[in-house]
């Protein structure tokens, strides 16, 4: 019995429930509109309020909350996966005491990783509920079958957008060709966020969510100050 085939078995005789905790998946399609500045910002948001928060950097081998953090993880998804660690095990603590779970820096394989696995890891978060609040999902700019059982894992589904039409039609795509397809997506979970506004844009975040049907939650200005923060390590 190979090594899928013990994983298959394990997941057919421990299903695990969804989580309890409340499950919010940053997602986009496209790279550098600020999916991990944003799941680090309401993370701490979260502690502010008393909630205990774990982030699950689902960018699979491109992983950077642990860079923003500052932090060096002695664990990463590998160990869960390939070691036999309990998901509670890989946990790295960060800054005002938030939990993260690195997806793994520079290792290649993780984006790769077959449906079985990926059921393994989603149905590993349930067993976060005794120590979580919220999870917080940050996924990659690309979508693959792990993005979309992040998406498919969550409670609420986080669209970010800037407003540039290449951003807007990136999440259009995702939504109109992928997500509307997939058994089990629930488009009503969706909300978009705006990030890195500028009144002087020529689109308004309104327009824009009337474009893409989908309600809008919030917007976040445009700061050059953050820049300088994650450059100096200090998300």
């Amino acid at each position: 019995m190979d090594q899928a085939e013990q994983l298959r078995n394990v997941i057919k005789l421990n299903p695990a429930p969804r989580p309890l905790a409340r499950v919010i998946t940053v997602t986009s399609g496209k790279g550098g509109v600020g999916k991990s500045n944003t799941a680090i910002n309401l993370a701490c948001q979260f502690r502010k309020l008393g909630q205990r928060v774990i982030i699950l950097d689902a960018d699979f081998g491109l992983a950077n909350i642990e860079i923003m953090f500052g932090t060096v993880p002695k664990h990463n998804l590998c160990d869960l996966i390939y070691q036999g660690k309990s998901i509670t095990d890989i946990i790295t603590w960060g800054p005002m005491d938030i939990g993260f779970i690195s997806g793994g820096s520079g290792i290649a394989g993780l984006s790769n990783l077959s449906r079985d696995y990926l059921n393994y890891i989603i149905q590993n978060l349930a067993r976060l509920d005794a120590i979580a609040d919220v999870i917080i999902i940050d996924t990659g700019s690309n979508i693959f079958d792990y993005t979309i059982s992040a998406i498919l894992a969550a409670t609420d589904i986080l669209a970010l957008s800037t407003c540039d039409v290449v951003s807007a039609k990136r999440i259009d795509g995702v939504l109109e060709d992928i997500l509307l397809n997939v058994d089990g997506f629930d488009r009503s979970r969706m909300k978009l966020l705006i990030n890195r506004y500028d009144p002087t844009f020529n689109i308004t975040p309104e327009e824009l969510s009337g474009v893409l049907q989908m309600p809008l939650i919030g917007v976040i200005p445009d700061c050059r100050e953050i820049t300088n923060v994650n450059n100096g390590g200090n998300s």
